[in-house]
């Protein structure tokens, strides 16, 4: 029976790519966005399905993990990969870009590893990947998102430990600089050409080039497989040169 998958915000972007990618490597995935609209284009052409939930919302991760064990069965992947920039200088930072920002990577992590952990333990068998970021190092005008990628490190280590006596690994993936509608909205913000900055930001690459939604993919691939089995609690920079 074919493995079932969560991955959170794979409407665009890495998740999408890693939806694609953990469906051809013959997993059952649902795709999970803000909206079931938003997941259906992404689910119509892997074979999944499509649903829609706000990751920081209890309610919705609840009834979302539910609908996805009734209709694929335990899921015993899941990637939290869902995030949002609400980039700006401490000064300038609102309460509402903190907390929007930390809501959606943190508290959607916890909610949706919180729910679907029973699945795993009950399986005996489990694969966590939290996306967390090379910002997690410190960027400037991300305090927000810093503290967030950051604190996905430490969850990470933390239910690695917790978890792994039940047969659940729990890693964390760090992107480096990834051309995706996210960074493109970051070029807008400065008001950057986007082909100028994609081309500055690859010439400090060690590889010199961006990287792409699939590198991400494949590491995530790799944290899934049976092979990964005795690895737990890390963080794996993708960032095209030494990182972390």
């Amino acid at each position: 029976m074919a493995r079932v998958a969560i991955v959170t915000g794979a409407a665009r972007g890495i998740g999408a790519a890693t939806a694609r990618r953990l469906a051809a490597d013959g997993m059952s995935v649902a795709v999970l966005d803000l909206t079931e609209a938003d997941a259906k284009p992404v689910a119509d052409d892997i074979g999944g399905i499509a649903v829609g939930a706000d990751v920081s919302d209890t309610d919705q991760v609840a009834a979302a993990v539910a609908r996805v064990a009734d209709e694929l069965g335990p899921p015993t992947v899941l990637v939290n990969n869902a995030g949002v920039t609400r980039d700006n200088l401490l000064f300038k930072m609102t309460d509402t870009d903190w907390d929007t920002v930390l809501g959606v990577h943190l508290r959607g992590a916890f909610l949706m590893s919180r729910a679907v952990q029973g699945h795993m333990v009950g399986e005996k068998w489990g694969r966590i990947v939290n996306l967390s970021s090379t910002s997690a190092l410190g960027n400037r005008g991300q305090a927000n998102y810093a503290a967030a990628k950051a604190g996905m490190q430490g969850f990470t280590k933390t239910l690695a430990i917790e978890l792994g006596r039940f047969g659940v690994t729990v890693n964390a993936i760090a992107p480096g600089f990834i051309a995706t509608d996210m960074t493109k909205a970051t070029a807008a913000r400065i008001g950057e050409d986007w082909d100028g900055y994609v081309a500055k930001r690859a010439a400090a690459i060690p590889v010199a080039r961006a990287g792409e939604p699939d590198d991400i993919a494949n590491a995530v691939a790799f944290f899934v497989g049976e092979a990964a089995g005795f690895v737990s609690g890390q963080v794996l920079y993708v960032a095209g040169g030494p990182k972390g």
